[in-house]
């Protein structure tokens, strides 16, 4: 975690999101379950000063209740203390589900309705967006998948409509700057048209046509 936040802050990339703990990894072993609550809580109580001077912040998405009060209690804190930093922004997603968060925006819209706050007709996508946990953010540009994996585990499923995707065999605890400098290589080579037409193709095969 360290080094991708490290590298992301170096080249200046504004939001990066870790998907640390699903909703769906409460069903691990218990052992394995408190193996990473262990490394994470230890993860929050040794890297506020680092961010502190990175002028980094630090967001949490996710069902966070159900998180072990010694992570929340850290949790807390390290949000809490980068609150104000403005150079980079960390959200760090815990205890969390693509379809549980659909499902709670789901759900807010129809509270606002109920209660007169919001009209059936303004029910848009900035409606939806705007409810979801990662409403303050921007859709993101990039997924990075490692492990070999090749799915995306009920991770941002309404955010990624137009994420350009990148799968890497190289396991998460081995992912490093070198790593990520080469995924960011990659995606720096797409070609992103967000369903649209690029010109210059129209225009070739317009002048093909004729």
């Amino acid at each position: 975690m360290r080094a991708v936040v490290e590298a992301a802050r170096e080249i200046g990339i504004p939001y990066l999101t870790l998907f640390v703990f699903s909703n769906e990894n409460w069903q691990r072993p218990g052992t394995e379950v408190r193996f990473l609550m262990e490394l994470f809580h230890r993860y929050l109580s040794t890297e506020t000063k680092r961010l502190m001077k990175r002028d980094i912040k630090v967001v949490a998405l996710g069902d966070l209740e159900r998180l072990p009060t010694p992570v929340r209690r850290a949790l807390d804190s390290i949000v809490t203390a980068t609150a104000g930093n403005r150079s980079m922004t960390v959200a760090l997603a815990l205890s969390y589900g693509g379809r549980q968060d659909v499902t709670i925006a789901a759900r807010r819209i129809a509270e606002d309705i109920a209660a007169g706050r919001l009209r059936p007709e303004e029910v848009d996508e900035q409606a939806v967006a705007s409810r979801l946990a990662s409403g303050d953010m921007p859709d993101p540009d990039l997924l990075i998948r490692t492990s070999g994996e090749l799915r995306i585990s009920n991770f941002f499923l309404y955010q990624l409509a137009y994420t350009e995707l990148y799968f890497t065999n190289t396991l998460w605890p081995d992912f490093r700057e070198r790593e990520f400098l080469h995924a960011l290589a990659a995606y720096q080579l797409r070609e992103r048209r967000f369903g649209t037409v690029d010109p210059g193709a129209a225009n070739h095969r317009l002048r093909a046509a004729n």
